[in-house]
């Protein structure tokens, strides 16, 4: 008989990265030796770092493969008789951690599986998640996990599908998350041998965000870019679904591609644009061009979903093409905004097997005819799709591939993946670094950043000993004034006085009103009341009084006359953006403008204080 006596799961998080120590010791009570299974679930997104076991005092280390290098040796050392282990898929989110060993009579063995995970975020938040299954009360049971973030946790949460009243007070939450459940509330019942304990624990957790440009940490050599603005408004997007109505979508597939689609329209902006289309060995489209989501366009897109009807074979090199065909189109005869993403949603439950039926050739007609210039995401819908066909299709046209696993929910899945990309706030996000700074960078061009997400980009620094650390972030949104941005941030004076600069790039065919730098200073109290230059004569203020005001050119921007050192000068009335408060943003505050560049205002003129380059000095 083989007992296992105690199981335990012992993660910590530092700034996102998950690491996992799962250890599982169990005891062979039988006076012959006995066949002992050691199974361990972890995330798909998670990578085995180390596996050991020790039997009797001794340690043995297993050489962690490459998956397919790994199966072959895998089958060979079971046919000779050898210990090995291997991992397989196990449902949606999960792959299974399994090996098995001969241990002797009255013998103890320690199974340890180590991996670690990158946490991604989505919808807001991090999500750990952990798989546990026992089958029989433990002695000694515990999942720990450690959340380590410098920004702070803005909340933790946790929770878990076999929680009931009586054990969800054991589950204590901090930064340090622990649940410890005794043998006998593990229990089904007082005197029962099944255990409560059979699901998944989950804890979801955010940071604290204060930093617009997000947060960048520097250690060993090393730096890390987390960038996730907050409370950008979202850009409009243009999504062309192509479902596939096959006759194997026949039944509740079929059924449930209705409910999500019917959800999901409901879910669409006004200013969003989206086209309906169809197919199966012909096309069919609900509208030659995509249609904006007004409540009417809405509604009749709903009435035409619910009249698609599976039949016929599966062309889906052509039903793709006619979605991206019609983007194009439009975008060409200008009907969608110019800021705004357009995206290609294909839900398809099979391989193609009428028309360009070979899978290179597809990609290849997809990537030529996209042109990078719009998002492919693809659903694979049951159990039998070729899901890599989808997922190699979707990676090379910036989308990613789902697989919806059949059963009553598969209409929750379609609504959660379409939730992750339904709110667009950048398009074209370049994230910059000082080339003579950082080098070996991960990706740092994105075309799309959708809320609730972010990017990750890290790097290798070239000198240690900075005290700054440039960022310079591009990207596309709807805000009038900072449609593109550049931040240097903790620019500081004798590492003290700290200023941000900003580059707004707005009114690119004004006659005046151009690119232009905003420089904002965080200490200004710490600068010294001698402090001097264009800048430096107004960080303590200066005395003026406006009076006379009368209608100006513009009817809501009147005229004023301004005394100021000594001099009268005529100013007009507007309004500007103040970011000492809101570095993203800014605020909008009532100014007066001086005209002719300040004169009468500024010591001096304008033209004192342009010199050749950055670092020239008269």
């Amino acid at each position: 008989m083989v007992e296992v006596y105690s199981v335990k799961v012992d993660c910590t998080v530092t700034s996102r990265f998950a690491h996992t120590v799962t250890t599982s010791r169990a005891l062979n009570k039988a006076k012959s030796s006995q066949e002992i299974f050691f199974e361990v679930q972890m995330p798909k997104t998670a990578f085995i770092v180390n596996f050991s076991m020790e039997i009797d005092g001794e340690v043995y280390v297993g050489a962690v493969k490459e998956k397919k290098k790994a199966k072959k040796q895998y089958e060979k050392a079971v046919s000779s008789g050898q210990t090995a282990g291997l991992v397989k898929a196990s449902g949606r989110k999960m792959e299974k951690f399994s090996v098995s060993v001969n241990i002797a009579a009255e013998s103890n063995v320690t199974f340890i599986l180590t991996y670690e995970e990158l946490l991604q975020r989505k919808l807001g938040q991090y999500e750990i998640l952990t798989r546990v299954k026992p089958k029989l009360p433990v002695q000694e049971f515990q999942i720990v996990t450690n959340i380590y973030e410098p920004q702070g946790l803005a909340y933790v949460d946790a929770h878990a599908t076999f929680l009931s009243n009586e054990l969800l007070p054991l589950v204590h939450k901090t930064a340090r998350i622990s649940f410890s459940p005794t043998m006998d509330e593990q229990r089904k019942c007082p005197n029962c041998e099944g255990t409560l304990i059979d699901g998944d624990f989950v804890i979801k957790y955010d940071v604290k965000r204060t930093e617009n440009l997000g947060n960048v940490q520097i250690a060993n050599g090393y730096f890390v870019h987390f960038f996730s603005p907050q409370d950008l408004q979202r850009v409009p997007k243009n999504v062309a679904f192509v479902i596939d109505r096959s006759g194997s979508m026949w039944g509740i597939k079929m059924q449930q591609t209705h409910e999500a689609l019917l959800a999901i329209l409901k879910d669409l902006n006004e200013e969003d644009h989206f086209a309906l289309i169809q197919f199966d060995d012909t096309i069919d489209s609900w509208r030659e061009s995509l249609s904006k989501a007004t409540k009417e366009n809405v509604a009749e897109g709903m009435a035409y979903i619910r009249t698609i009807q599976p039949s016929g074979v599966t062309d889906i090199n052509s039903g793709v093409l006619r979605g991206v065909h019609m983007l194009i189109k439009d975008r060409q005869e200008e009907k969608l905004p110019e800021r705004s993403v357009d995206m290609i949603i294909l839900l398809t439950d099979g391989m193609p097997n009428i028309g360009v039926t070979s899978i290179p050739a597809i990609q290849d007609n997809v990537k030529s005819a996209m042109g990078g210039n719009m998002s492919l995401f693809c659903l694979g819908i049951g159990n039998d799709v070729d899901y890599s066909f989808l997922d190699v299709m979707s990676q090379q046209n910036k989308g990613v591939a789902r697989r919806i696993f059949e059963g009553s929910d598969a209409s929750l899945q379609l609504q959660g993946f379409y939730d992750e990309v339904a709110s667009p706030i950048l398009s074209k996000v370049d994230l910059r670094y000082p080339v003579n700074v950082v080098d070996s960078l991960t990706t740092n061009h994105y075309s799309e950043l959708y809320n609730g997400s972010e990017i990750v980009v890290a790097g290798r620094m070239m000198d240690n000993n900075l005290d700054n650390f440039m960022v310079e972030v591009f990207g596309q949104g709807l805000e009038v004034s900072t449609q593109d941005i550049s931040v240097l941030q903790d620019v500081t004076l004798r590492n003290s006085v700290k200023f941000v600069i900003l580059l707004h790039k707005v009114w690119s065919e004004h006659p005046y009103h151009r690119d232009y730098l905003g420089f904002y200073t965080l200490d200004s109290h710490l600068l010294s009341s001698s402090v001097h230059g264009l800048l430096g004569q107004f960080y303590h203020g200066i005395e003026y009084e406006v009076s006379d005001m009368h209608p100006g050119e513009v009817q809501e921007k009147p005229d004023a006359t301004m005394y100021v050192k000594g001099r009268e000068l005529n100013v007009t009335r507007g309004w500007q953006r103040d970011f000492r408060s809101d570095l993203k943003m800014g605020k909008n505050v009532p100014c007066w403008f001086v005209h002719s560049n300040g004169t009468g205002l500024i010591d001096g003129d304008a033209t004192d204080y342009v010199v050749s380059g950055l670092f020239k000095t008269f």
